[in-house]
């Protein structure tokens, strides 16, 4: 991250308006970053991208590398006669504060069917040639997930364990006949992927040209029923059928009593260390290929991570494990020829000072929440803004949190509002302006706010319960909602603290890019030929 003070706004793209459903990366979203510009914001958090299974999270993708094709705006396809107006007149009529999931997956998904025929039938000039360029390019992810797409259509949706086990354990004989037997589907999920990647592309140029950076999400683990499991069984704790024979989670903290088991497979660290981490190299340099900066998710779990054994209840019985530790940040700051490599690391949760060293050692920004402040109403319990290092990134909140407003009128101990109210000496009137100025005037470089904390909403729009599998990932804003006062506000407030006009000059970052130029690919020598 680069040393100068500057801040922004935490908004998943799902929570965008609009008239189809679920956020996109259409009108709404550059609007949005005409928001941002004005307001004199600096850089935009968008959360993981990937596409989304069960529970709707994107920290439970069916890739690592791909994108979610909900994500797809239909007006840009309309705009490239990729659809017809009649393709969406039929258009049902979505709650507009809310993703109803079970209505707009079928939706988008016919939408998108359309778009592949109306593609197939009467193809754009010059388009195809550069749907084929974005498939050799992405060739060493995008087919094994093509294929694993058209693979769970053709099995009902089920998870991959579940197929028969020739194709779930990758047999070659099956491998070849499903990939000609579902030639169409295959191709219509590469189709899906190129929509999605030249839309980002388009969005994040939008961005760069309005002086707004990208910070985009590595979650540390991988879901089971995934395209990365599937394809690279080698480098996951998994038995001879291909079930994990231990699981990822976190021991009993601040959201949960029991932990939280997430049940996600363990890597295979030794494997991936003999491969000198290609894998994960390549991971992150395809997500540097969306964004400008990581935010390293459960970056704890590099040093040790909460080994839970697979037929576990809870998190309770789990163990710590020695994770790769700077064995894999020496890799990586090899990998992109860089000192400083373009991560901020989500050093929440258990800290111990192995971790702590293991960012240092790096130079990683870490995060501070200000919830988190306040030590059970104790000063003495205290994390006080004013003793933060001043490389970190200060939230008022994340997507785990409930928002200010939730957390002061809620989540919060009589005793934390007190302390808080008395640090910020505030009445409490408006707690979420008090709170973001609080963020604002630290000493942190960096300073995120959530969407919602600008908007003064209440726990009804809260993101994310951790540890809860529905339910979640569902709030969306009204574009309404972004009034001229609301941005006027932000912005004083950004000048008076310092973050808004950021110096031109060059960063590590610049090197990375250089590494991995914008139209993502992956196949430069030295590095891994299959992944995902």
């Amino acid at each position: 991250m680069p040393s100068h003070r500057q801040s922004g706004i935490l908004l998943h793209p799902t929570s965008l308006p609009g008239r189809f459903g679920i956020g996109d990366l259409g009108p709404a979203a550059e609007a949005f970053l005409d928001f941002l510009a004005a307001a004199g914001q600096q850089l935009w958090q968008v959360l993981p991208l990937g596409p989304t299974g069960y529970g709707d999270s994107p920290y439970q993708s069916f890739s690592s590398f791909a994108g979610n094709p909900l994500l797809i705006s239909p007006e840009r396809l309309l705009d490239e006669g990729l659809l017809t107006p009649a393709d969406l007149a039929d258009a049902p009529t979505f709650p507009a504060d809310r993703v109803d999931f079970g209505a707009v997956i079928p939706f988008r998904m016919r939408l998108l069917q359309r778009s592949y025929e109306h593609f197939r039938a009467h193809p754009p000039a010059t388009l195809g040639d550069e749907l084929d360029a974005f498939c050799r390019a992405q060739a060493d992810w995008l087919d094994d997930f093509a294929l694993f797409m058209a693979l769970k259509e053709a099995h009902g949706g089920v998870a991959w364990l579940d197929w028969p086990p020739e194709i779930a354990l990758r047999r070659p004989q099956a491998l070849a006949a499903w990939r000609d037997r579902l030639a169409e589907p295959i191709a219509r999920h590469r189709y899906y992927q190129f929509l999605f990647f030249r839309q980002w592309q388009a969005l994040r140029e939008a961005a760069h040209r309005r002086g707004i950076r990208l910070i985009g999400d590595a979650p540390i683990f991988v879901a089971h029923d995934s395209a990365d499991v599937w394809a690279r069984r080698e480098l996951f704790r998994l038995d001879e059928t291909g079930r994990p024979t231990v699981v990822a989670g976190v021991p009993p903290d601040y959201f949960s009593a029991t932990g939280q088991l997430w049940g996600n497979p363990i890597y295979d660290w030794e494997r991936l260390r003999d491969s000198g981490y290609a894998w994960w190299i390549e991971r992150l340099r395809a997500t540097l290929a969306l964004v400008d900066v990581v935010r390293l998710d459960h970056f704890r779990g590099f040093a040790a991570y909460w080994e839970v054994p697979a037929d576990a209840d809870t998190a309770i019985p789990g163990r710590w494990v020695p994770g790769p530790g700077a064995d894999l940040f020496h890799a990586l700051r090899f990998a992109f020829g860089v000192h400083r490599l373009p991560i901020i690391a989500e050093d929440l949760g258990v800290i111990t000072p192995d971790v702590t060293a293991l960012r240092e050692a790096f130079e990683l920004p870490g995060m501070k929440v200000l919830q988190f402040a306040f030590g059970g109403g104790k000063i003495a319990h205290m994390e006080p803004p004013y003793a933060y290092d001043r490389r970190c990134v200060v939230y008022t909140g994340t997507h785990d949190n409930d928002t200010a407003l939730g957390w002061y009128r809620h989540s919060s101990l009589p005793a934390e509002r007190a302390l808080a109210l008395a640090y910020m000496g505030s009445d409490g009137r408006e707690f979420n302006w008090d709170f973001i100025r609080l963020a604002l005037a630290s000493v942190a470089e960096t300073a995120i706010i959530p969407l919602q904390d600008v908007l003064g909403l209440d726990s009804d729009a809260r993101m994310n319960f951790p540890g809860r599998g529905h339910g979640n990932w569902t709030w969306r804003f009204r574009a309404m909602a972004l009034d001229d006062t609301i941005g006027l506000r932000l912005a004083d407030m950004t000048v008076l603290f310092g973050r808004a006009a950021p110096p031109e000059e060059p960063s590590d970052r610049d090197a990375v890019v250089a590494a991995a130029p914008g139209e993502p690919t992956r196949s430069q020598p030295g590095h891994a030929s299959e992944s995902g």
